[in-house]
């Protein structure tokens, strides 16, 4: 089994480890389950006892930022309200993260960073969102995707996914709609074409 995202929320916050850790996993045409396909993903965390990652470019379909801070009794919504909340994965849907871009400290309660990308799951961060003083660039998701030891990488092998590095530009400024294609074309393919053979990164 994966590791379960609350051993990551107890470690120190440090650049995570593994083949994956901290690229974009990019679907390739041969994904068809519906919550899969099209998706790009981003990794925090790959080793020898599985995977985890979220999804960043599907979205919850009627579920925004307002609704989101209602739940949880969060004043304000920072003019952002009516944004949609993303579809992180099929695991633990009640439970939200935050991705964000940042400059120098990451927010003190990150569960970890890749590069200059942090994840939290704090309600504080979402307070300072709801406030107009978080982070600007970022994407608030719900649930994360994991896979057990060896179903990624056999996934991999029958050519299921791509993986390319993960940078602000592909996490946070591309269209959620062309995010799948512009990070493939980042690796040189036009995904759209491939069938059933891809090169692996």
């Amino acid at each position: 089994m994966a590791a379960n995202i609350n051993d990551l929320a107890k470690s120190e916050v440090t650049p995570p480890t593994g083949y994956l850790s901290s690229r974009l996993l990019i679907a390739t045409p041969l994904v068809t389950t519906p919550m899969f396909s099209r998706s790009v993903i981003l990794m925090f965390s790959h080793d020898t006892e599985g995977a985890m990652g979220i999804i960043i470019n599907h979205v919850i379909e009627n579920v925004s930022y307002k609704d989101l801070f209602e739940q949880l009794s969060i004043g304000g919504d920072g003019g952002i309200g009516n944004l949609p909340v993303h579809y992180g994965g099929p695991l633990e849907m009640n439970r939200g993260f935050v991705i964000y871009h940042f400059q120098g400290v990451p927010h003190p309660e990150t569960i970890l960073t890749v590069g200059d990308i942090g994840v939290s799951s704090s309600v504080h961060i979402l307070r300072e969102i709801a406030q107009g003083s978080g982070p600007k660039d970022r994407i608030l998701a719900l649930g994360y995707t994991a896979w057990g030891s060896g179903q990624l990488e056999a996934e991999m092998e029958a050519n299921s996914w791509i993986s390319v590095p993960a940078t602000c530009e592909l996490v946070f400024k591309a269209d959620n709609t062309a995010k799948w294609k512009h990070a493939a074309e980042t690796y040189g393919i036009d995904i759209s074409r491939i069938m059933g053979h891809v090169g692996h990164a």
